[in-house]
C-alpha cells in the first residue's frame, strides 16, 4: 500500500491546463525511482537466503502515443547499486544493474483530460555488472546472469502548465538471476517493485 501512495496523491491533483497525450505524439519523462527487491533466494552456506538492497536513481522514459489510447514506452536509467547479504554471514557482495523495459500501455480518459490513468506490460531486460565480493567473498570472482522477465505498470500523468506534465508510476519486474561464486552457486528471485516520480514534456 505504501508503494501506491505516490500514485495516490498525483492522481487528485486538479490543474484547469488541457494534457494532450493522442496519436502521433511523443513524450518524455525524468525523474527518480527506487528499485525496491521482494527477494527471494537458495540458502547460501547454511547463513540464510541473500538479502538486497533497495537503491535510488535517476530514470527516464520516452513514449509515442500510437493511438489516441496506445501508447509506447522505452524505461532507461543510471546504474542502480545494491548490497547483497545473509543474516549469518553480513555484507557478501555489491551489484549494479540496469532494467532497461519495453512497455505497451492503455491511457484512460480522452486526449486532452487534466488527469490521464494508465496501465502497461511488457518486457524487462535487466544486465548486471560491477559485481565485487564483500566480506567473506572479499577478494574473489562474483558474477550474475542476466535476465529477460515481464513487467507491469501503473501510472497517471497531471498536466500543470502547456505541455509539461507531472507523474507518478508504479512497476513490478520478473527478474531471476543466479549468483555465482567460488563458494558454490545460488538461485535468486529479485522480483522488484519500482516507484517513480518524474517530470514530463510532451512534443
Amino acid at each position: 500500500m505504501k508503494a501506491l501512495l505516490p500514485v495516490v496523491l498525483v492522481s487528485t491533483l486538479c490543474s484547469s491546463v488541457a494534457l494532450a497525450h493522442e496519436a502521433g505524439d511523443f513524450f518524455i519523462r525524468a525523474g527518480a525511482a527506487v528499485v525496491m527487491p521482494n527477494e527471494s533466494s537458495d540458502d547460501v552456506l547454511n547463513q540464510g537466503e541473500m538479502n538486497i538492497s533497495d537503491s535510488v536513481q535517476f530514470a527516464g522514459t520516452l513514449s509515442m502515443m500510437a493511438t489516441d489510447h496506445i501508447g509506447f514506452e522505452l524505461l532507461l536509467a543510471t546504474p542502480f547499486t545494491h548490497d547483497v547479504s545473509t543474516n549469518g554471514l553480513g555484507k557478501i557482495a555489491e551489484v549494479s544493474q540496469l532494467p532497461p523495459s519495453l512497455m505497451i500501455q492503455y491511457y484512460f480518459a480522452e486526449p486532452d483530460s487534466v488527469v490521464r490513468p494508465y496501465v502497461g506490460g511488457g518486457l524487462n531486460y535487466t544486465l548486471f555488472f560491477d559485481e565485487q565480493g564483500k566480506g567473506p567473498l572479499s577478494g574473489t570472482d562474483v558474477s550474475l546472469d542476466n535476465s529477460l522477465g515481464w513487467t507491469a505498470q501503473a501510472g497517471v500523468d497531471v498536466n500543470f502548465a502547456g505541455n509539461w506534465f507531472a507523474n507518478a508510476s508504479i512497476w513490478y519486474m520478473d527478474i531471476d538471476t543466479t549468483v555465482h561464486t567460488v563458494k558454490g552457486n545460488f538461485h535468486s528471485e529479485i522480483n522488484p517493485v519500482s516507484v517513480m516520480l518524474a517530470v514530463g514534456y510532451a512534443f
